[in-house]
């Protein structure tokens, strides 16, 4: 029987002089069918970005347990044991300038399994996110939506066990938001999806469960 993708047991993730999380746990389990969808809902932007940190591998905890993909966190072969097999869209990451929205997809497939093509890999994912009529367009040219689309289409090209969202369902129009709650929705068959944002009603739409975090500490679930 395969571990969960992430539980997470009395953790504490430090921001600075501050805590992002005190004392929380929660999981992402494996479905008989597919995989779970976690939202965490969090006021603070940096918040967010903290734990997804914490999830891909570039930080530890400051106390508890976490084990993303049966590997533990606090150590640094468990952190490093992750980092490819997670992927993550972030909502103010900044592109390489005039980076075209298959040239983003193609970057991050380099990441994908040996036996295949970039390039047939960038092709899939661009297709079935409804991204080819977009894949010529500089970023910087394309609306926001799309752009947060093909961040999504990056963090899973490789075909990672874990994908991790930061703030990528916040603040968007309701018809944007709808087309990229369905994208995530899709993905979620392939890979375990944990999305932390601001937006709890973009996040009841999107996830399975929603867990609300205030002053870091979870008040409700």
């Amino acid at each position: 029987m395969r571990a969960d993708p992430v539980l997470a047991a009395g953790i504490g993730v430090r921001r600075g002089r501050g805590w992002a999380v005190r004392a929380a746990s929660f999981r992402i389990a494996q479905l008989e069918h597919g995989n779970a969808t976690l939202g965490i809902q969090i006021g603070h932007p940096a918040d967010a970005a903290a734990i997804i940190d914490l999830l891909a591998g570039m930080a530890r905890p400051a106390y508890g347990e976490l084990r993303v993909l049966g590997h533990d966190m606090a150590t640094v072969r468990g952190r490093a044991a992750v980092r490819h097999r997670v992927g993550v869209a972030r909502r103010n990451a900044r592109p390489l300038p005039a980076m075209r929205v298959r040239g983003l997809v193609q970057h991050a497939a380099r990441l994908g399994p040996r036996r295949y093509d970039r390039h047939v890999l960038a092709a899939g994912i661009l297709d079935r996110l409804s991204l080819m009529p977009w894949a010529e367009v500089p970023l910087r040219a394309a609306p926001d939506a799309i752009v947060r689309r093909a961040r999504l289409a990056a963090a899973a090209v490789h075909q990672p066990e874990l994908i991790l969202l930061d703030g990528l369902l916040d603040g968007l129009q309701p018809r944007d938001s709808t087309a990229l709650t369905e994208a995530v929705r899709d993905l979620s068959r392939d890979s375990a999806i944990l999305v932390a944002g601001c937006d709890g009603l973009a996040l009841e739409l999107a996830c399975d469960e929603v867990l609300v975090l205030a002053d870091g500490i979870v008040v409700n679930a």
